[in-house]
């Protein structure tokens, strides 16, 4: 036999031994992936009960300022109700709740609160709610009455004014008409 040849089987003998290590080397790098993966897939479950815990916090908190804001005109209101119960001064009264009142639309300006305006505009159904709709002279879709405002912040309807809407005028019934 030549040398080559010679060679040749003891390449091929330790070719096995060769795929082994091989084999055995992938299989520790496939271990430290799924490892790996585990941690990863752990820290996301963590990441998301901490931001969820977050979140709940910052919402409390943004609750609790709202509410801080408010309680002073509650005061005020419960004050001017004492100071009336106490003497009975209705002009002292109606003053006190007139400057609560102006407290109050401050706060919802400050907050960018602005009222929906309704009476004599034209029905928009992303702004109000139309209750009734009636015959009237005014033009059809144009509402005619409001039941209660409707207040939009930055562009995003809070709630929608509830409305009447005008048909328009009557149809007058002619002869034959049944």
């Amino acid at each position: 036999m030549s040398e080559k040849e010679k060679e040749k089987p003891i390449e091929e003998k330790e070719q096995p031994s060769v795929e082994a290590g091989e084999i055995a080397k992938k299989d520790e790098e496939i271990g430290n992936l799924v490892d790996r993966l585990k941690r990863l897939q752990a820290e996301f479950e963590n990441y998301k009960r901490r931001t969820s815990k977050e979140l709940e916090s910052l919402a409390e908190r943004i609750s609790d300022r709202t509410i801080l804001e408010f309680l002073p005109l509650y005061d005020n209101l419960q004050r001017a109700f004492e100071s009336y119960a106490s003497d009975k001064n209705v002009e002292g009264f109606v003053a006190g709740v007139e400057r609560i009142f102006a407290q109050f639309t401050q706060l919802l300006e400050q907050k960018g609160v602005t009222k929906i305006e309704a009476v004599g505009k034209k029905f928009d159904p992303a702004l109000h709610e139309a209750l009734l709709s009636v015959e009237s002279e005014e033009e059809k879709n144009t509402i005619i009455e409001e039941f209660s405002a409707g207040y939009i912040r930055e562009g995003r309807v809070l709630s929608p004014s509830r409305v009447t809407v005008s048909k328009g005028p009557a149809r007058v019934k002619e002869e034959g008409e049944g």
